[in-house]
């Protein structure tokens, strides 16, 4: 197999990404058009089964559903902007890595649902618990009882405003944080700029901070983390 697919005038996708790296291609769909979308995704299943798709707007993803629906396995998403087409015989291996996901808010889910999609596309399972930030953090105790009883392998924790979720978590529990800022936030600060800084400046130790609503960044982290914590891990005899 080519390791990049030429599309005439378009795109040169790397096929092989998820050989070489673990991690599959992630096709962004802001500033295409439909057709060159379509293009693009017929490629990526024609060469590996699936495409994933990010940052649809509503017009871009009815024009998918539209042509890929009936051949295709198509999952859309509730809050993100995101779809993942699948042929219909495509496998994800399950690697046995464990990823939990917090959010400080409803508003987080978006981004949240990125980073859970992609551990999930890297043969991870997935716990997502939301809304269960500061400001009213006796919400806290039972989604961090769930992550500690289901050994999950690594967190991310995703909030906006003043982005003090994953210091908390930090402080709590001995598991690798990846904490995402959100752009919720208005005013000084606003749009991530507080959260981001907040938890670069975090006094917790054991988290690392990616960029501004980068859900799919901390997706892929929490799963390589996750995936060689699995292969280290004894088997069941």
């Amino acid at each position: 197999m080519n390791t990049v697919e030429q599309i005439s005038g378009i795109a040169k996708l790397d096929v092989s990404r998820e050989t070489r790296r673990g991690v599959p291609e992630v096709i962004l769909a802001e500033g295409k058009s439909h057709g060159d979308l379509v293009k693009i995704c017929t490629r990526m299943l024609d060469k590996t089964g699936r495409a994933i798709v990010s940052r649809l707007d509503e017009s871009q993803s009815s024009s998918l559903q539209e042509v890929f629906h009936v051949t295709y396995d198509v999952r859309s998403f509730a809050h993100a902007r995101l779809m993942v087409i699948r042929k219909k015989d495509f496998q994800q291996a399950k690697t046995g890595g464990r990823v939990g996901i917090l959010t400080a808010g409803t508003a987080d889910l978006a981004v949240a649902e990125e980073a859970a999609m992609m551990a999930e596309e890297m043969g991870c399972s997935t716990i997502l618990e939301e809304d269960s930030g500061v400001a009213g953090i006796h919400r806290l105790v039972e989604p961090l009882r769930t992550m500690i009883y289901n050994e999950m392998d690594c967190l991310i924790v995703v909030a906006g405003r003043e982005g003090a979720l994953p210091t908390v978590v930090a402080g709590l529990v001995d598991i690798p944080i990846i904490a995402v800022p959100t752009s919720q936030g208005y005013g000084y600060g606003g749009k991530g700029r507080a959260a981001l800084m907040a938890m670069l400046q975090a006094c917790s130790l054991g988290l690392a901070v990616v960029n501004i609503d980068a859900g799919i960044a901390a997706g892929v982290v929490a799963a390589q983390i996750s995936n060689r914590v699995a292969r280290a891990r004894p088997r069941a005899s």
